[in-house]
């Protein structure tokens, strides 16, 4: 299935059908999943992707437990998955990092989710999906699409190496604050992630040239390893995707604020400037 683009529009996937070694995985909300989805998707509650009861929820779940996910959902080796959601692509892209990490790299993120689907009067089922489950297996968690606290910490200020902020303007200023403390890590540019949907077109994600235009003049381009977060690496699963489709080196900080902003060892700037 290499012919399929990471980047997936609503029609070209619905010229897809009948779909072979295709799984369809949508973390929309369960009740906007049953009310209405693309024919054969089954659906994934985002909590199982996530480290539940820790003070850093971002955080990737183990092997065992991923494999017990992707085994229920029906996942093989060979699966091309498309992924969606109904938010614009937060979980959808949170998704495509677990996938990286765990080393299955046949993934598309379909544009705009169910919401452009619904928008292009595509055909939906109703009701939940059943799955037929296999037995996946994970042989190593890939760690070069992530970066810790203290790979963060020992980078800050290199000119090759870029910080992501997709968090909101007053959670990066300090206005508000989730942990402990309020701020940003010094040197993190702030773009709040739900700016880079287009709302009149289904929350799609917004031009891409634009895009890359607009990264580079905050400071990220090709030239950096990236590393983006948010409060729990959710919001920044969709920077982290729009990273990846415009070919940037990017891992996911999924220790996030939740890490940095409780601890209080690590440096935080506070305003709206990044040092």
């Amino acid at each position: 299935m290499a012919d399929i683009p990471l980047l997936l529009e609503p029609q070209q996937l619905a010229d897809m059908f009948p779909l072979k070694d295709v799984l369809i995985i949508d973390q929309s909300k369960l009740e906007n999943f049953v009310q209405g989805h693309i024919p054969g998707a089954v659906h994934l509650d985002f909590k199982r992707l996530q480290r539940p009861g820790t003070p850093v929820p971002g955080l990737l779940p183990d092997a065992q437990e991923l494999e017990a996910v992707f085994s229920e959902l029906g996942l093989t080796p060979d699966t091309h998955v498309i992924c969606s959601d109904d938010e614009g692509g937060g979980w959808a892209g949170r998704l495509i990092w677990v996938l990286d990490s765990i080393g299955h790299t046949q993934y598309s993120y379909l544009n705009g989710g169910i919401v452009a689907w619904r928008e292009a009067g595509l055909p939906q089922e109703t009701g939940e999906h059943a799955t037929v489950p296999t037995s996946y297996r994970i042989s190593a968690i890939n760690t070069d699409f992530s970066v810790t606290k203290d790979e963060v910490l020992a980078r800050i200020g290199d000119d090759d190496f870029a910080i992501w902020d997709a968090r909101s303007e007053a959670e990066y200023t300090g206005e508000k604050a989730i942990s402990k403390r309020g701020g940003h890590i010094p040197g993190a540019v702030n773009y709040e992630w739900t700016r880079g949907m287009d709302k009149a077109r289904g929350l799609r994600i917004q031009d891409l040239n634009e895009f890359r235009q607009l990264l580079a003049d905050m400071g990220i381009d090709d030239s950096k390893q990236i590393a983006t977060h948010c409060q729990t690496h959710h919001r920044s699963g969709f920077t982290y995707l729009v990273a990846k489709i415009l070919g940037y080196d990017v891992r996911g900080y999924a220790g996030s604020w939740s890490e940095w902003g409780n601890d209080e060892n690590t440096p935080i700037v506070t305003g709206p400037q990044p040092n």
